[in-house]
């Protein structure tokens, strides 16, 4: 190797120092911003052991009980499922005491005799028949306890989507949508994982300890102090490597989610990676939050692993102790083999529900923690209902009117200022102004996503929260920036602005927004198969389709927010086209940044901090030569 290659100049040294340095502080900031979020929202994070950790929850009592109401209209099923468990842990205990007269009586008879390989035999078969009793219960009550807690999923999820379809926009507004859907999968099922066996283990193991610990007390209390004595040992270790382990692996989940939230924003935006040649600091950046992963993994899985060793070997040294007690009181006359045999299988009972109730506390703790959080969501309060006496809208001619709306999202900050303007049917009214200044507010006040603190809004003369907000929003149709469509063909897509709509009127509304030409040059024509949001098609044609939605709607009142700012010029004109024939016989609202989408509006309206500063048409605010006029010719920017 080159000695320049080895010994690199003192100046470029610091330099390569420096920048390095750099690209890890950028990857520790990275790792900060993943891990300050809980692991759980970070989309492929995935989850600790037995449902990873979601912390203790605030009120257990109370969650306990609002989560058992679940599965109430199963009480019988979950009584069956007790008197399984309480019976099978009873077959546990009575095979193995009937070891002792096996040994006792025909193996190594106390009295000196012969022992009785007929009888040996017959008490082995009801030894046996006793542990196949045992197996079918133990089959009876996991199969009806996974029936019990998934009708307990099946309810609790319903609810929840049936109530998130309830609240106000208000609330998508101010919620991550990650965090929403973790609700549905993560909590949902750390909750089930409790449902489907702690229960059962819990009750099981105190069944079982208890059983076992009055067993071992009435035949030998000198050999139950020495398991009595352990206990505490056994539970101190239990407690001090819970509380590291539930430490390391929130460590790993949080380096996970860092490495995974880096990948998903990584190939997300590996265009830009590529087009700024960041591909050597992406993999450096990446490869140091791998290898804190994997220090932190191994810590994890070891603190994780160590567990049941330790357990193992305590319990062994019990069983030690227990054996050369035993043995001597054996040698002493004070206990015989057959005794000594089910005592010393019974202490082994006696550790291994401890063991197991100690490592279900994660997963308690963790389904505890998942519920409260899915019934945060159905605690928030759902959308106001319509009025007592609401009124179906119908038969509208779509006059609009706005007086004196004021506004606010936050009480304490005003967004819209006192507007007042009218709109006659079949007119269309052009909304420009820069970023913030309430255009898009107002459409979200036409359609009540938010209701006015101050003023009426009115349309055919009737105030719209006379009007239910189902038949308030049927008559108004939106086409907005953001497009969005779902999975299922073209023809459903377009089809959800009118279920009812027939396969002709569907590529009537087609036509209608320009759509159908390039429809019909799909491998399927109406029943291509879109997926992803439409990631088949371009921008432009997943607009036209938003078009077509809207168009089928037949509503009266129409939206467009900024329908053509994120498509080439020769897209827009093709979308102009459709909107042109939408907008026929509609009042319609028109947001746009570009200002010559808006030239033949009948009413222009520009607004600024909330308020409408000038109004007329295209013409007349030129002739004013005011903000519109400045906006227009370039004197100023709409931002």
């Amino acid at each position: 190797m080159d000695n320049n290659m080895k010994n690199p100049p003192a100046g470029e040294n610091k330099e390569v120092k420096a920048e390095v340095s750099e690209r890890l502080t950028r990857a520790e900031k990275i790792k900060r911003k993943y891990q300050k979020m809980d692991p759980r929202m970070v989309q492929g994070g995935g989850r600790g052991p037995r449902g990873g950790f979601g912390g203790k929850p605030k009120d257990i009592s109370g969650t306990i009980k609002r989560l058992f109401s679940y599965i109430g209209k199963d009480k019988i099923k979950v009584v069956i499922t007790l008197i399984c468990v309480l019976l099978n842990t009873g077959c546990t205990l009575l095979g193995s005491y009937m070891l002792k007269p096996l040994i006792d009586k025909y193996i190594a008879p106390t009295d000196g005799s012969r022992g009785d390989l007929a009888g040996l035999a017959s008490q082995l078969v009801l030894l046996a028949c006793i542990y196949i009793i045992s197996v079918v219960l133990t089959y009876v009550q996991a199969r009806i306890m996974i029936s019990v807690s998934q009708n307990a999923l099946q309810k609790l999820r319903n609810e929840l989507y049936e109530h998130i379809q309830t609240l106000p926009v208000r609330f998508y507004d101010s919620n991550n949508h990650g965090e929403l859907m973790s609700r549905f999968t993560n909590d949902v099922d750390a909750v089930g994982e409790m449902l489907n066996s702690t229960i059962t283990q819990l009750f099981s193991g105190a069944i079982n300890v208890i059983g076992t610990l009055f067993l071992m007390i009435k035949m030998n209390i000198y050999l139950t102090l020495i398991v009595v004595f352990m206990l505490p040992v056994m539970l101190f270790t239990v407690g001090t490597i819970s509380r590291k382990s539930r430490k390391a692996f929130k460590a790993q989940q949080a380096a996970l989610g860092a490495v995974n939230g880096y990948i998903e924003e990584t190939v997300n935006g590996q265009k830009i990676v590529k087009v700024f040649c960041h591909e050597d600091q992406a993999i450096e950046e990446f490869n140091y939050l791998n290898d804190d992963l994997k220090g932190k993994q191994i810590r994890a899985q070891f603190i994780g692993g160590v567990m049941f060793p330790i357990m193992g070997n305590l319990g062994q040294l019990t069983y030690c102790i227990i054996a050369m007690v035993g043995g001597a009181l054996c040698g002493l006359g004070h206990l015989t083999i057959g005794e000594l045999t089910v005592f010393a299988n019974y202490s082994r009972q006696f550790n291994r529900p401890i063991n197991e109730i100690s490592m279900q506390v994660n997963t308690i703790f963790s389904a505890l923690a998942g519920a409260e959080r899915v019934f945060a969501i159905l605690d928030e309060k759902p959308e106001l209902a319509d009025k007592e006496n609401a009124v179906e809208m119908k038969n509208i001619t779509g006059e609009v009117e706005l007086k004196n709306v004021t506004f606010g999202y936050d009480p304490d900050k005003t967004i819209l200022k006192n507007i007042s303007l009218t709109a006659k049917p079949g007119q269309k009214i052009a909304f420009v102004g820069s970023t913030g200044a309430g255009k898009t507010t107002i459409t979200n006040l036409l359609n009540r996503f938010y209701d006015i603190n101050e003023g009426k809004i009115i349309i055919d003369g009737k105030e719209i929260k006379d009007y239910t907000k189902d038949s308030l929003r049927s008559n108004i149709a939106m086409v907005l920036q953001d497009t969005h469509l779902f999975t299922g063909t073209v023809m459903e897509n377009i089809r959800y602005g009118r279920l009812d709509a027939t396969d002709e009127e569907v590529i009537e509304a087609a036509k209608v927004a320009s759509a159908h030409s390039f429809i019909m040059r799909l491998a399927n024509g109406y029943d291509t198969e879109l997926t992803g949001d439409g990631a088949n098609l371009s921008q432009g044609q997943r607009q036209l389709l938003n078009i077509a939605r809207a168009a089928i709607s037949k509503a009266p009142i129409l939206v467009l927010d900024e329908a053509t700012s994120s498509v080439d010029t020769r897209t827009e004109r093709h979308i102009e086209h459709g909107m042109e024939r939408l907008m026929k016989n509609r009042t319609t609202f028109v947001i746009a940044h570009r200002l010559s989408t808006v030239r033949n509006a009948d009413l222009i309206c520009v607004l600024e901090h909330g308020e409408i500063i000038e109004r007329g048409t295209h013409e007349e605010l030129l002739e004013k030569k005011g903000r519109y006029y400045a906006l227009y010719t370039g004197a100023v920017e709409l931002d």
